[in-house]
């Protein structure tokens, strides 16, 4: 058994959870290695992953909130490895509450108590003068929204080679069912269950009395043209909230679900409408 933990190094907490497990892993003849989650940007991730080799790992303990965890699904990519968030951030909707503790949490994944979640990821193709200049990960969510001159964007939706609709406003945001309840949501998106494999669209600030939210099948594929801007509305690019950057501004973008998912392990797992009653409703029960 190999564990890599992956703390976030601006958290007390977690530093501190990081040092009980390694101790308490040690203890139990468990090899392990630690990371540092600040320095997996987006930008920086590909340097990571060239010396440490994740598929050799059997199990990844992310240590932080629900950003941790982005981080950690981002190292992870394609390699499958499952991951054992525990929350030592705010909200925490993808992450297991911290409150038995992080070596009874971790315990209980080593013997097989946890429940395994598939959740499907997304695939992002960035094109420019038709050809791909930089390809994405994403767990959550990706969004194209007005740059640094704050204009609003004209941009076309097309699934699946049928033209949909052309729009004006601040942007898109193509969401996982796991990211509904993230950027999607506050932007009026619906939630949905995390086993669902389609993708969420969601239009931000559309400039339209007619605006709706749109479900994908999964095997759809999500192109979103820029063509049209000059470059005075010049577009921004985020993936899972982490601002993307490129030698120039790119024609097209193809969002699809990766054939990757991400592997979360879950303890003591209340189910989806649990969390989501818990998180998002507790203040009209109470």
């Amino acid at each position: 058994m190999n564990i890599l933990i992956i703390r976030n190094n601006s958290n007390a907490a977690a530093l501190d959870a990081s040092m009980l497990l390694a101790a308490y892993l040690d203890s139990q003849g468990v090899a392990h290695q630690e990371l540092d989650s600040i320095p997996l940007s987006i930008e920086s991730v590909k340097d990571t992953c060239s010396h440490v080799d994740v598929s050799s790992f059997d199990m990844v303990v992310s240590l932080g909130g629900d950003g941790t965890m982005l981080r950690t699904a981002r190292l992870v990519g394609k390699t499958r490895v499952p991951i054992l968030g525990i929350n030592f951030g705010h909200l925490g909707f993808l992450v297991n509450s911290s409150e038995d503790g992080v070596v009874a949490i971790v315990a209980a994944a080593l013997a097989g108590d946890v429940v395994r979640e598939e959740r499907a990821s997304l695939h992002i193709d960035l094109i420019a003068h038709g050809e791909v200049v930089a390809s994405r990960f994403a767990l959550n969510e990706f969004s194209v929204t007005r740059g640094t001159l704050g204009r609003i964007i004209d941009f076309g939706v097309d699934i699946s080679g049928n033209h949909l609709v052309d729009m004006r406003g601040d942007g898109l945001v193509v969401a996982s069912a796991t990211g509904s309840t993230a950027y999607a949501l506050s932007a009026g998106g619906p939630l949905v269950a995390p086993d669902f494999k389609g993708l969420v669209v969601v239009p931000l600030a559309p400039h339209t009395l007619l605006s709706r939210s749109i479900v994908t099948d999964p095997s759809d594929i999500v192109e979103i043209d820029l063509s049209r801007n000059p470059e005075s509305r010049e577009a921004s690019y985020f993936v899972d909230g982490e601002f993307i950057t490129l030698e120039e501004p790119v024609d097209r973008i193809l969002v699809r679900k990766s054939n990757n998912p991400t592997i979360l392990l879950r303890y003591k797992n209340e189910g989806f409408y649990s969390a989501v009653a818990h998180t998002f409703f507790a203040d009209q029960r109470s």
